[in-house]
């Protein structure tokens, strides 16, 4: 989900408060270690600070405080009620289609062909909307048990396990058009995980070389990034490892059987202080212009000073009561700093090579710098740019003309506009390399939204965004997980499992992720799935990302989160069928959270659209299909409040949902059309400007449409005394009204209408076809030998063919 912040670095800005992050880790220990919370809240509480003032919307978001790291424990109660929601959700249904659908027809066997169609029709919608909710209450369900029994890893576990770890992780950034500003957080919370041997690989998948002054200094700032960081990543790095050094020197002279000394803890106190100081500096210097700057200073930056100074007040303690840890575990610690800082950083541009894909989609820009992983490349000059050509073993060439890309165990893709927070990777990859989870290719955890959105369409979404974390914490409890591109730690054996290779213009392309739809990461859950990989969320909150902050980049983000899962449903389909003739076991209820997750969309848009237009027989009104739907919207309502939202943003979402009504539709749409044409659709990026991003006029125009229709839907409702149609209607309107006026805003639905307009009425010069090719003839010294010797009789023949077509032309006249 694209994150949208315009922060300059103009002016340091004040350090916020740091008392979210201390009840983050307060939820992370157990109960024996209250003493180290209570450190914890101490070290909190020496940092106080304020936000700056900002202008918000009436009913923005007011809280900028994050939710725990951990989840809370459901209660016993709660996980009950879950089950009796379930439960009353699916005898609703079943007492629905009995005592209304069955009995009139049993009643009124002479009703007519209409009514039959009516009975028929209105009976798929609500199963349809019904087995949606039920789905919903399902996942939650098994989130709820995941909460219940996730236990933290110790931090002396994790540092055990990766004391003498080896494996590298690859950081894939994909970039476009993006902010400096906006990368530069990314890439920070990026650099600074602690790990053994991580690279973060910025993706630039800019044009290299725009005419444009201002997107040429753009490029040229983004471009910048990656030295930056690593330059400034260079003094802790170094003061650590010299600390690191000294500790060992110290260590070999001692003789092996002495005790542990409190000798060695001083030195190893000064070099956390040392990085804990440095850390609050760069904090202290950081412009503090929205939430999203808020969140990155206080949960990456000083959240990772907060973590260093916890572990200087233990070992504090230890050094007052004459104590000391082990050697060993004096090392795993100060190679903890080590990892923190020791971050390589780069930049690579696909653009730059003719000889990769240039196909404008974020899956190929992260596909074409897979391919070249683990191997060294030869940089050559043909008539079309520069191509690679791969280096035999032993075979020299110059450095200028060599591209080395190493390879690692693991890949970490996290978009351009996503921040992690700081043992992201260290989690992760711990799960993924403990005992039973060898087939698990992609583990993540499914980013939450930043807290404190300054605008009410942002808030809203944000409270969607929650929601969806908890569902996807839910499907995987089921072995039902989907990959959310925003970020995921990947095996990279796996993607090559996966991996199609074709020959596009005599040079191999390799498509690890597909791109065939603008969900690739849907599609590649399939793939991996199909040849025996799994995939597992990870029970945190580890990551993080911005909604938009205006319906018109909104539009374009959902509109593209609506295409592509139809398509993708035959794939899954030919994963079952192959996993069941290898007799593994399937479940149904995997399947039909699966086939929910992909096509729900398709049949709420369209379901919700019968309701809105068609008027039903009120025969076929029950209050039985409301004590259906009851238990999904008080669910609904319970996890809002848990994740720090209001109960009553159920009605919000609600409203937010039908003014998005023709989003999702146009989005199910462009998938029917390209199953039928069989054509990409173009990706396109969501827009994350300063100022607000204007929304087709047809997007704006249908909500004030549905509002219309609802009110003349209740005026003949309550003319016909059918009362139930008619609160329907009511109630509709009444939501609808109100998120154009909280979302889209009058002012500005108005002014998206008259650009709708203009837009239409404006019509593109018509451009002239030419009969024939231009083809002006050269002279030797004029002549492009390069590219005639390089594209041969292809292009030369072509020139050839629009000269004797001339001369024919010319011979006839």
């Amino acid at each position: 989900m694209p994150r949208h912040s315009d922060a300059t670095e103009s002016a340091p800005g004040p350090r916020v408060g740091a008392r979210s992050d201390a009840v983050d880790e307060a939820d992370a220990v157990p109960p024996s270690g209250v003493a180290a919370a209570a450190a914890l809240e101490q070290v909190a509480a020496a940092a106080p600070g304020a936000a700056p003032a900002r202008r918000r919307q009436w009913g923005a978001e007011r809280r900028s405080e994050p939710l725990s790291i951990v989840h809370p424990t459901p209660s016993s109660r709660k996980i009950a009620l879950g089950r009796i929601g379930i439960v009353v959700t699916v005898l609703a249904w079943v007492t629905y289609i009995v005592t209304t659908i069955l009995r009139q027809f049993a009643n009124n066997p002479n009703a007519g062909f209409r009514f039959q169609v009516e009975a028929t029709s209105y009976l798929i919608v609500v199963t349809f909307l019904t087995f949606s909710a039920l789905m919903y209450l399902l996942a939650r369900q098994g989130a709820l048990y995941r909460f219940r029994d996730h236990r933290r890893v110790p931090r002396g576990e994790l540092d055990r396990h990766f004391a003498h770890h080896e494996e590298g992780i690859t950081v894939l950034v994909p970039s476009y058009a993006e902010e400096p500003a906006v990368v530069r957080a990314t890439l920070w919370s990026a650099a600074l995980q602690e790990f053994p041997n991580i690279r973060v690989v910025l993706l630039l998948d800019d044009p290299p070389h725009p005419t444009d002054p201002v997107i040429r200094e753009r490029l040229d700032a983004t471009r910048a990034l990656s030295f930056e960081i690593e330059s400034a990543l260079l003094e802790p790095s170094t003061r650590a490892s010299a600390a690191l050094a000294a500790f060992e020197s110290v260590l070999a002279e001692r003789d092996g059987d002495a005790p542990p000394s409190s000798d060695d803890l001083p030195p190893l106190i000064a070099a956390y202080e040392s990085a804990a100081v440095w850390l609050e500096d760069m904090a202290d210097a950081e412009a503090v212009d929205d939430h999203v700057d808020e969140f990155f200073v206080d949960l990456v930056l000083m959240g990772l000073a907060r973590e260093l100074r916890l572990t200087m007040y233990a070992l504090d303690a230890a050094l007052v009561q004459e104590q000391c840890p082990e050697p060993d575990r004096i090392r795993e610690l100060y190679v903890r700093l080590v990892r923190i800082f020791n971050t390589r950083l780069e930049t690579f541009e696909r653009k730059a090579y003719a000889s990769l894909s240039h196909e404008a989609n974020k899956a190929m820009n992260l596909n074409a710098y897979i391919s070249l992983m683990g191997q060294r490349w030869r940089k050559e000059q043909v008539a079309t740019g520069t191509v690679l050509r791969p280096l035999a073993d032993g075979e020299g060439a110059e450095d200028d003309d060599v591209l080395d890309v190493p390879d690692s165990t693991y890949l970490l893709t996290l978009d351009a506009d996503s921040l992690l927070l700081r043992d992201y990777c260290l989690r992760l990859v711990y799960l993924l390399e403990s005992p039973g989870n060898e087939r698990i290719a992609v583990t993540q955890t499914p980013y939450s939204s930043f807290r404190g959105a300054p605008t009410r369409i942002e808030r809203v979404a944000g409270a969607t965004t929650d929601i969806q974390h908890i569902l996807h914490q839910g499907m995987s409890y089921y072995g039902a997980t989907f990959w959310v591109g925003a970020n995921a730690v990947i095996r990279k054996r796996a993607v090559e499992d996966i991996v199609e290779v074709e020959n596009v213009g005599g040079f191999e392309i390799k498509t690890y992720i597909q791109d065939r739809t603008v969900i690739e990461d849907t599609e590649s859950s399939v793939d991996l799935g199909t040849h025996g990989w799994t995939l597992m969320n990870y029970p945190e909150r580890l990551s993080y990302s911005a909604t938009p902050p205006d319906f018109g980049s909104l539009v374009v983000q959902r509109r593209r989160w609506a295409n592509g899962g139809l398509l993708i449903l035959p794939k899954l389909w030919n994963q079952l069928r192959r996993r069941r003739h290898l007799r593994e076991q399937v479940l149904a209820r995997e399947v039909l959270l699966r086939v929910n997750y992909m096509a729900s969309i398709a049949w709420a848009s369209f379901g919700l659209l019968f309701l809105l237009a068609y008027p039903y027989d009120s025969r076929l009104l029950s209050p039985v299909v409301f004590l259906a739907a009851a238990p999904y919207f008080i669910a609904m309502g319970s996890d809002l409040r848990d994740c720090g939202h209001r109960f009553s943003d159920i009605f919000r979402i609600y409203g937010f949902n039908l003014v998005l009504l023709p989003v999702n539709l146009a989005g199910v749409l462009k998938s029917i059309q390209q199953a039928f044409t069989g054509e990409k659709i173009p990706f396109v990026r969501t827009p994350k400007v300063k100022d607000r991003t204007a929304a087709p006029g047809l997007y704006v125009v249908i909500p004030y449409l549905i509002v219309a229709f609802s009110l003349l839907t209740l005026a003949r409702d309550v003319l016909e005394q059918n009362w139930g149609n008619a609160v329907f209607a009511g109630l509709n309107a009444v939501l609808a009204a109100g998120a154009i006026r909280a979302y889209i805003g009058i002012k500005n639905s108005l002014v998206d209408m008259w650009l709708g307009v203009l837009n239409w009425l404006y019509v593109a010069p018509r451009v002239k076809d030419v009969e024939e090719s231009k083809v002006v003839p050269k002279t030797a010294a004029e002549a492009d030998w390069a590219s005639i010797l390089y594209h041969g009789d292809r292009r030369l023949n072509r020139d050839l063919r629009s000269d004797n077509d001339r001369r024919r032309r010319a011979g006839a006249r």
